[in-house]
């Protein structure tokens, strides 16, 4: 027979964790210094009274959080680098995209490790 209890603890210790979790983000926010207009700093906290209480603080630029800038090349020879290293990916893995059962498009490639920018065998 399967059952699903929560965690019992004393109060005492509830309580304590409580006030440590109050304190923990009151003294990490006194000590936050003035944030610049482009920066964004996103804090999530879950658990309550009788539970564990977690915060997890995420600080960077404002804008999409799964976007990461890729700088261009300086010079003509590391551009030629890059775009010779696509050549030779595109012509290793031949990527097709494929439908699968459920009408989502996938892209299929002719080699193992394609997915993962893999050039060489």
């Amino acid at each position: 027979m399967l059952t699903s209890h929560r965690a019992r603890a004393p109060l005492a210790l509830r309580l304590a964790a409580l006030i440590g979790a109050t304190i923990t983000i009151t003294v990490s926010a006194a000590a936050v210094t003035p944030a610049r207009a482009e920066d964004l700093d996103v804090t999530n906290c879950v658990g309550g009274f009788f539970s564990t209480y977690n915060c997890v603080s995420r600080w960077g630029q404002a804008g999409n959080t799964f976007v990461r800038e890729v700088p261009e090349p300086v010079d003509a020879p590391e551009q030629a680098r890059r775009e010779a290293g696509d050549r030779k990916w595109m012509a290793r893995c031949h990527p097709a995209i494929q439908h699968d059962r459920l009408g989502v498009s996938r892209y299929r490639y002719s080699a193992p490790g394609c997915e993962f920018g893999v050039t060489e065998d």
